[in-house]
């Protein structure tokens, strides 16, 4: 099991000591002065050349959080007991772990992708949903489903098709292949990540209680064992380069390789690691994705409040050219490490060879608090491993409002001519609901499969993706992910609050009981003050967002440095939703399925176009303020609509959010080719707003439903006993047409078509 490589030309803790003034590249590898000096202080000498490695990577923003620690510790502190009692596992592990109740658990997190899916966009993406999954798969569950929330530029610029063909093929091949479902996600075209795409994955897993694994290693004498691929030259210092400096033409020079990925070998992998947790012969588990071994080992033994002595000359390897320090920082995908008791050695062997999964022992946990890593007979690292992996530089950065933000909000629509013929009205319908952004995704979401495993109960283009967990009781949980840079930009915190409550209101209109929070917090430069302003903003509004509607983040990632040159792309915080469901029959689809229900516009419109898709589609503007936030609302539009998909009220349940009305009245037409007549007059009366305003204002905490005629009286009951605006707007017809009286009729055949060639036309 071993690479048999002499130890020659290595730089040893013992050279450290003796030539304190040797040159070391610790610029190169992405770190400041002020912390190569740390690194110093901590060690009393200089670092050895491997040791350098792992702090580099284990210490770039993509790993330590050091610019957004300080803020990302509300998270944990605003909340309340009644919120957490169901969280088995929060923030700090890789994924949070949530009890829905049967004796199951659910793990979910999202993280970014994005740089190396710029650089090689197959698998810079495929690499993306194979790393979540191994997260998930860390925690002792058995991955259920993934999602995707992808920006790309602007859809007419000639390199975005390279990027859209190779991010949607990376997903696709890499999930498809391991047979699990992609059940949602958002796709959003936009000028400003033209260099700086964004490319967020999700993974969901399922897990009974008594299956949880953590990510330490505190027994001594337990084994480290490496196991699944060798590892290559793929991926080298991906973490403390590309998600560690600003992507442009000045930055580094060297580029490190993007990861390969290999999804058969991962799916072997995971139904490997299932049985290994299955024999109970696992203490301790950690999945190897960015920084490599020098993640696993300091984590692992810094979570366990212990310490490793490993031998690097035992890592199989696909190059044997690569020098210890590239094994340390090598990303190779489809990678575990395992802490097992040595009484388990034998039952561990057994399963990983019977699936054919290679293995090598590096070495074994410690009492002593110290990570020892030799090279043959040469000691190479001797650190304290909390020092690596969880006690890095913690940075309270600079912040000061953009010097553009108050002329950006002063510029509101209010001058921006408004549609208010019939004719234009028609016209400016057409043209949004035919828009990239609100244009049908089929040409992107056909290239998934939605379905594998049998157990998906909702998928995209429903609200909210569902997957029943227990096929016994048919228990399920329902996931939504949201994200409004747009809205960022004009108001990080309100933006934040947005994301969070357009996610949770597309899990209560699945008939979930919304449950726990992930976030993938997409940013610029932390460096630039302005960016930081952005980041405490949105951070503080997800924090206290979720304190108001009662629901935990339960972890999440960070992604800076997404800018090119100067340029930051809008603050992007994508935020996910999860929901729980008791029985997946119950489950609310977001189109019309039979004629002659009545339709009803739960909330209340008012004149909020500024940020909006109007403004953006006809008038190509930005500016002024996004919707106001009504949390206290949108908690009892969720309640009432949980109470009311329990009694089986709803026929359909639809979010109303970007686009707004017209939107979701399209969209909610041809989901299954049912009509409707719908008539505008009152909603514009009672609210005092312009047409314009009743068809495209994007005011949050409202919901479009449909109720058979049967439950109708009891509904409005429903809705008026917890004070729910509600207001009539039309009926569900047998005629497969859309007709808005006093504007349009439209073939639905005809805006299906108009939807669907949208994408195709600039891509296929």
């Amino acid at each position: 099991m071993s690479n048999n490589k002499t130890a020659t030309n290595v730089d040893t803790t013992k050279e450290a000591k003796s030539t304190p003034d040797k040159h070391q590249p610790w610029k190169e590898l992405g770190l400041k002065l002020e912390e190569y000096d740390e690194i110093k202080t901590i060690l009393g000498r200089r670092p050895t050349s491997a040791e350098l490695a792992m702090y580099s990577v284990m210490w770039s923003e993509h790993c330590s959080y050091k610019s957004s620690k300080i803020y990302l510790r509300q998270f944990g502190e605003k909340v309340t007991p009644e919120m957490t009692k169901n969280l088995m596992v929060g923030m700090g592990e890789n994924a949070g772990v949530v009890d829905i109740g049967e004796g199951w658990a659910v793990t979910f997190k999202v993280e970014s992708h994005n740089h190396p899916s710029y650089i090689e966009p197959f698998q810079g993406a495929a690499t993306g949903v194979g790393g979540i999954v191994r997260d998930i798969l860390t925690m002792g569950a058995r991955p259920i489903a993934v999602m995707d929330q992808l920006r790309f530029g602007a859809p007419e610029n000639s390199d975005t098709r390279r990027v859209v063909d190779g991010v949607v093929a990376g997903i696709s091949f890499y999930g498809n292949c391991l047979g699990l479902p992609n059940i949602g996600g958002e796709t959003v075209f936009d000028k400003v990540y033209q260099g700086n795409p964004l490319v967020n994955a999700l993974s969901v897993g399922a897990l009974r209680h008594e299956d949880l694994k953590l990510a330490k290693a505190s027994n001594p004498g337990d084994l480290v064992i490496l196991f699944g691929a060798r590892t290559g030259a793929d991926g080298i210092g991906g973490v403390s380069v590309l998600a560690s400096e600003t992507f442009d033409s000045t930055g580094p020079t060297k580029r490190p390789a993007v990861q390969v990925g290999d999804p058969f070998a991962e799916k072997v992998l995971i139904e490997c690691c299932l049985e290994l947790y299955k024999a109970q012969v696992v203490a301790g588990i950690q999945d190897l994705g960015g920084a490599g071994l020098s993640c696993a080992t300091s984590e692992l033994a810094s979570n366990g409040q212990a310490g490793m002595r490993v031998q690097l000359q035992n890592v199989l390897l696909r190059d044997d050219s690569l020098t210890p320090e590239e094994i340390l920082m090598s990303e190779s995908q489809e990678r575990m490490m395992a802490i097992v008791p040595k009484k388990d050695k034998a039952a561990f062997e057994a399963i990983v060879n019977k699936w054919e999964v290679e293995y090598s022992i590096l070495g074994e946990v410690i009492k002593e608090p110290r990570l020892y890593i030799n090279w043959g007979d040469e000691e190479i690292v001797n650190v304290p491993p909390r020092t690596v992996a969880h006690d890095g530089p913690v940075y309270d950065r600079p912040v000061a409002e953009p010097k553009y933000q108050k002329a950006l909000n002063k510029n509101t629509t209010k001058n921006l001519a408004k549609a208010e013929t019939p004719e234009e009205l028609a016209t400016q319908l057409i043209q949004i609901v035919t828009s990239p952004n609100q244009a049908s995704k089929n040409y992107i979401t056909d290239q998934y499969d939605h379905y594998v495993g049998g157990n998906t109960a909702l998928a995209m283009p429903d609200d909210a993706g569902m997957v029943r967990v227990d096929e016994t009781s048919s228990l399920g949980i329902a996931i939504a992910t949201d994200a409004n840079g747009r809205y960022g930009q004009l108001d990080p915190y309100a933006g934040a609050q947005l994301a969070l409550a357009e996610a949770y209101r597309n899990v209560a209109t699945s008939g979930a009981v919304p449950a726990a929070v992930t976030n993938c917090l997409n940013f610029g430069s932390p460096e630039n003050p302005e960016v930081m302003w952005q980041f405490k903003q949105a951070t503080a509004g997800l924090a206290d967002g979720c304190l108001e509607l009662g629901i935990p983040v339960t972890g999440g990632n960070v992604s800076f440095y997404n800018q090119t040159g100067d340029t930051a792309i809008h603050p992007t915080p994508v935020v996910g939703v999860l929901g729980v469901i008791d029985d997946v029959a119950r489950r609310i689809p977001s189109g019309w399925q039979d004629a002659g229900h009545n339709i009803y516009l739960l909330g209340t419109t008012e004149e909020e176009l500024d940020g909006s898709v109007w403004s953006e589609v006809i008038h190509d503007h930005l500016g002024g303020l996004p919707p106001k936030v009504k949390l206290q609302e949108e908690l009892k539009l969720a309640q009432a609509l949980q109470a009311a998909s329990v009694q089986g009220l709803l026929a359909s349940a639809h979010d109303l959010s970007e686009g707004g009305l017209a939107q979701a009245l399209v969209e909610s037409t041809t989901r299954f080719n049912v009509g409707a007549r719908v008539y505008l007059d009152e909603l514009e009366e009672k609210n005092k707003i312009s047409k314009t305003a009743v068809l495209f204002s994007e005011t949050t905490a409202r919901v479009l439903v449909t109720v058979g005629r049967e439950d109708d009286v009891k509904f409005v009951g429903l809705c008026e006993q917890r004070g729910i605006p509600i207001t009539r707007i039309g009926v569900t017809d047998t005629e497969p047409t859309l007709e808005i009286q006093n504007i349009a009729s439209w073939p639905l055949a005809t805006l299906r078509a108009a939807s669907e060639a949208t994408l195709p036309e600039l891509f296929a």
